[in-house]
């Protein structure tokens, strides 16, 4: 499967949580850019590396701050120098307050077929708290605008385990996720990170996180309401209807190739992963220099690409094949770990099935823990 990311990174305003390389304010730079991203991909891209794409995602940031004619204007460029297969997943990740039913027949009638829209949560204090500059309602109504403007392949983001949240907020905000009848769920857990205005928050004691116990909670809630609405867990964070996986990131959970354009953008192709230079006026300047864009290689190891192979596949329900592994490294997953794997299987955090290795139910509840055992 040939797949391609497309990094947009602009955004309205920048979120007290948000970690991503994403700029507010940069209005007069988004034509220039447009056209950067596209001689990236006709000089950087087209040497045969890929053929027809199947997956394309225009990630951010915020894309859908783009009017519907410079997506699609890049959506162009993208068939002439690549092709692009008539069942491509073409998903673009959108804030509310950026669309309208209009915008989202345009997007549609440019080639977009899947919505990712970046709702967060339901409860107003709680958009407020997180920085949002949406409302619940603009949230409500973009997805019947999206509905009523043609698209059949709809996702929400919700974000779990904010400060002051409790499990019945966060049962609140899944099930006026689930009466819009989504066909894919992500559901994210609130992390702190390194340099956002959040960390200095929490290291002040200004805010304060659910406790674990909680969490747990609402990851139970997460997994027995959506079943009980057709979604189905297939990765950590992630539900779909079936048939509604996303199939640009399990290309990702895979480990397989996947190409990357924009500022800032990561790429993972033969065993290379790479990254652009991430200021976007500056990623301007370089592409119109026609200089290289790249301020990070490294080429992984095939152990390394092993090891990373096993963590990424661990967050996929079913887990990673053990032959699948074994034909691709000539590895055998159980000969390598070794003694690593004895105390994970005591306390029943991973299993064997008689084709995959995967996370139980009680190890995906505590992953992260898990899987640096792995790494």
């Amino acid at each position: 499967m040939a797949s391609l990311y497309i990094h947009i990174p602009f955004c309205l305003g920048k979120c007290e949580y948000c970690s991503f390389n994403s700029y507010p304010g940069m209005e007069a730079l988004f034509s220039r850019y447009v056209a950067a991203v596209n001689e990236e991909v006709v000089h950087h891209f087209f040497s045969g590396k890929t053929g027809t794409l199947d997956t394309i995602f225009f990630g951010g940031g915020t894309p859908s701050i783009l009017s519907a004619d410079q997506i699609g204007h890049i959506l162009g460029c993208c068939r002439e120098y690549f092709g692009v297969s008539d069942e491509a997943e073409i998903t673009l990740e959108a804030n509310p307050k950026t669309l309208d039913f209009m915008k989202l027949l345009q997007l549609r009638q440019a080639g977009i077929n899947r919505i990712s829209i970046g709702v967060q949560s339901f409860i107003d204090a709680e958009l407020a708290m997180l920085g949002r500059l949406h409302s619940a309602q603009n949230s409500q109504d973009c997805v019947r605008d999206a509905i009523g403007a043609g698209f059949t392949d709809i996702s929400l983001d919700l974000m779990y385990g904010v400060p002051g949240q409790t499990p019945e907020q966060w049962r609140w905000n899944l099930e006026c996720a689930l009466a819009l009848e989504p066909t894919h769920l992500s559901l994210y857990q609130l992390g702190i990170e390194e340099g956002t205005p959040f960390a200095v928050r929490h290291q002040r004691g200004e805010i304060e996180l659910p406790a674990e116990g909680e969490i747990v909670t609402m990851d139970e809630l997460s997994i027995d309401l959506c079943r009980s609405k057709g979604l189905e867990q297939y990765e950590i964070s992630n539900f779909a209807r079936p048939g509604h996986e996303c199939l640009h990131n399990l290309n990702y959970w895979y480990n397989l190739d996947y190409i990357a354009a924009g500022a800032g953008a990561v790429g993972f192709y033969q065993g290379e992963r790479t990254r652009n230079v991430s200021e976007p006026q500056s990623y301007c300047q370089i592409v119109e220099r026609g200089d290289s864009l790249l301020v990070e290689s490294e080429k992984l190891s095939p152990e390394a690409s092993f090891r990373e192979t096993v963590i990424m596949g661990l967050r996929m329900v079913k887990g990673v094949s053990s032959t699948a592994l074994f034909e691709r490294f000539n590895i055998r997953l159980q000969e390598y770990y070794g003694d690593t794997l004895t105390p994970l299987l005591a306390d029943g955090y991973v299993e064997f099935t008689d084709t995959h290795f995967r996370l139980t139910k009680k190890g995906r509840f505590l992953a992260n823990r898990v899987l640096t055992e792995l790494v």
